[in-house]
């Protein structure tokens, strides 16, 4: 890959659209546009959506249904993080954990990352619309236009309650998960909405916490930007509480077994453990990394993979 110069690093925004270096192999340029759709948060998502298909089709989904779902899932999902990139790209180049992006690398022409978010957008909608029906279709646009004209144009640089309402795309695989099977809504795939947005904040805040001055070099008012320690991990911990009651709600409203609310409560209380150990740690005078933020980020990773591993996992044992 070329090296890019600091020169080309820190280049005006007025030539964020010249042309690529050459001598780039296409396998490069393609691993590139790959990078835009930031395949690791997509991993994430997806790991909500096959489990509520279970759920919905109250064992195993149907296979050709499921792979549809999951693969234009996947471009739809993608296409909202190209977008994405492509709204952030000034921001990117100032924050630590972005200015690898191609974007910010100018690796990829702004120009370029646009058509190719739109593309992926508009082959997502005519997928989910030919393979399940116009409800997941619609769902799923619904969500790349929320993440990218609401969050990443309006809320994320002007509210630290950008995330928390900037959440609600990110909701939205249970929904159409649960559409593509059914053809329609009902409580259970809305309380799994619940749980992935009460479960969003205090995941995306730790981060924050760890990644401060980055946030707040770009400008963004992330909460632990703009707000003391104490505040942000009180949030958290009420956020946590939220997401494990909402957790636990499912098992009335879509009749599961006992399976799933035991390993809903086991789950529940380690991450409730995990973040009142924040807590502890400011309380004794920690602060800073010394809080060890990046635990309870990293456990919430798993809390959410876990608990949705138990809804796929449930249908099968009734």
């Amino acid at each position: 890959m070329t090296v890019l110069t600091n020169r080309q690093a820190t280049a005006p925004a007025q030539a964020e659209d010249a042309p690529r270096p050459s001598g780039r192999s296409i396998g490069m340029v393609v691993k590139a546009y790959i990078a835009l759709t930031k395949p690791r948060i997509i991993e994430l998502l997806l790991i909500t959506t096959l489990p509520v298909m279970f759920l919905a089709a109250g064992g195993l989904p149907p296979l050709w249904t499921s792979v549809a779902v999951m693969v234009f899932g996947t471009l739809s999902a993608g296409s909202a993080n190209a977008l994405n990139c492509y709204v952030d790209r000034d921001i990117d180049q100032k924050m630590r954990r972005t200015r690898r992006r191609p974007l910010a690398r100018h690796q990829v022409s702004p120009r370029g990352a646009l058509i190719f978010g739109i593309v992926l957008g508009l082959l997502s909608l005519l997928g989910l619309w030919l393979t399940t029906n116009w409800l997941a279709a619609m769902l799923s646009t619904g969500a790349i236009l929320f993440y990218v004209l609401v969050y990443s144009m309006i809320l994320k640089r002007r509210t630290a309650q950008n995330i928390v309402w900037g959440g609600i795309a990110g909701c939205m695989p249970v929904m159409i998960g649960w559409a593509g099977i059914t053809d329609r809504l009902d409580w259970a795939p809305l309380v799994l909405f619940g749980v992935v947005f009460f479960w969003t904040p205090p995941h995306t805040w730790t981060l924050a916490m760890r990644y401060k001055e980055d946030y707040a070099a770009a400008k963004v008012p992330m909460l632990p930007v703009v707000a003391t320690e104490r505040r942000v991990i009180l949030e958290s911990i009420a956020y946590t509480w939220a997401t494990v009651l909402c957790s636990l709600a499912l098992w009335p409203v879509a009749g599961t077994t006992l399976f799933y609310p035991i390993v809903a409560a086991v789950l529940g209380a380690m991450c409730l453990w995990e973040v009142h150990r924040l807590l502890a740690r400011l309380n004794a005078g920690k602060t800073g990394v010394e809080l060890r933020p990046m635990r309870f980020f990293h456990w919430s990773n798993a809390y959410l993979a876990l608990l949705f591993l138990a809804v796929a996992i449930d249908p099968l044992l009734s």
